[in-house]
């Protein structure tokens, strides 16, 4: 999307700078990395970027209305509801489709916003890599937000994570963490932070106490950074040793509710250019007559499990009463392929902004993509083409 850039990239590009590019990922991590890696980074002007940023800051403004807050308790389930819930979320992400306005100038459009962190660690290694395969090695390329650099990009989300705790004292809590796909992102959080990543079953809960043993030796929890998705909980019918729901003395990097509370659950109320379009089933007058540019999406889904980009009036029948105010029927956003590929194809992008909260207020740190020439995007689509998957943002340094 910065044309100098691009031309330069592609030209120096070779299937062996790529190998070598995912090889040092993986040797970083200690690990096999389970999704694709894109070829390419995604060269992101500073003024898309930006327009992003502000997108983000004033649709959080929305959020964050005494209203809003109220409105968006509603949206954790009872079964799932922990107590204890922080007024405001630790984590936030906006995710962004580029596409192209009718003067042809690229133009952010909300695709989706989550209060729950995801890969503020393997973004770094990712974004190193990245710079590293780009001709002079990535000089004069920056991939941080808000001035920040490596150094206080890890002190900022260190202490997002920590609160000021002996890493010891704080667990990332997943479900069998060797196993997820994010685990990569767990190994360097370990790297970064020294934090654990640990599985429920690996907790004891002491009246109101959660202890785990680290190398044997029994250590108190005082804080969780929670990288646990209840609904995955519900899908695999897995039983913590512990109730979540019960008042347990830990305190929560990323409290679980707000994973429900910033959600597709708030996009119908949000009133922005940026953002689409959006109405849950259960609030839908009618069905509208232009289904071909709408999409169904379940609200709680995780990495675009159960949407429906070509809808039909059946696929709306087909959902149960029960579950309508679950459901969220979205205006189509058309991704525009603005990504030109050493392999003639031209890939569309989906950015990431990500944010920690800081003083009360939403701080933004750094961003990722994903690339893809199919319908769906992430990385667990269109995996037979080239030029898709996991990314990161490179501009250059002002």
């Amino acid at each position: 999307m910065i044309p100098e850039l691009r031309r330069a990239y592609n030209q120096a590009f070779s299937p062996e700078k790529y190998d070598l590019y995912k090889r040092r990922l993986e040797e970083r991590a200690g690990g096999e990395i389970p999704f694709r890696l894109a070829e390419s980074p995604v060269f992101l002007p500073p003024e898309l970027r930006d327009a992003m940023v502000a997108a983000s800051l004033e649709i959080f403004e929305q959020l964050t209305t005494s209203a809003a807050l109220w409105r968006s308790e509603s949206a954790v389930p009872m079964e799932f509801n922990v107590p204890g819930s922080d007024e405001l979320p630790t984590f936030a992400v906006t995710d962004f489709a580029v596409t192209r306005g009718s003067d042809g100038t690229l133009v952010p459009k909300l695709i989706e916003l989550q209060a729950f962190p995801t890969l503020y660690a393997f973004q770094v290694a990712q974004n190193e890599e990245l710079a590293r395969i780009c001709p002079d090695g990535g000089d004069g390329l920056e991939w941080y937000l808000s001035g920040l650099d490596t150094a206080s990009y890890k002190r900022i989300v260190g202490e997002a994570i920590l609160c000021g705790l002996p890493p010891e004292n704080v667990v990332l809590l997943d479900l069998d963490p060797p196993q997820q796909k994010t685990a990569v992102d767990f190994a360097f959080t370990r790297q970064f932070w020294d934090v654990r990543a640990v599985d429920p079953g690996e907790i004891e809960k002491r009246g109101r106490e959660l202890w785990y043993r680290p190398e044997g030796k029994p250590v108190r929890i005082y804080r969780i950074y929670n990288r646990l998705i209840f609904d995955e909980l519900a899908a695999k019918g897995t039983k913590l040793p512990f109730d979540l729901t019960s008042r347990i003395d830990v305190s929560w990097a990323g409290h679980p509710n707000w994973y429900f509370r910033w959600s597709k659950h708030c996009l119908p109320q949000l009133k922005h250019p940026a953002v689409p379009e959006a109405h849950l089933l259960s609030d839908l007058p009618s069905v509208p007559k232009d289904l071909e540019n709408w999409v169904l999406k379940p609200l709680f889904s995780f990495a675009g499990a159960g949407v429906k980009v070509d809808v039909t009036a059946a696929d709306i029948d087909a959902v149960s009463p029960e579950h309508r105010a679950q459901t969220l029927l979205m205006r189509k956003v058309e991704y525009a392929p603005v990504i030109e590929t050493a392999d003639g194809e031209s890939s569309k992008a989906e950015i990431r902004i990500m944010f920690v909260w800081r003083e009360e207020k939403p701080f933004p740190v750094t961003t990722l993509a994903r690339l893809s020439q199919g319908k769906m995007m992430g990385v667990a689509f269109n995996k037979d083409r080239t030029w898709v998957g996991s990314s990161g943002c490179l501009w250059p340094k002002s």
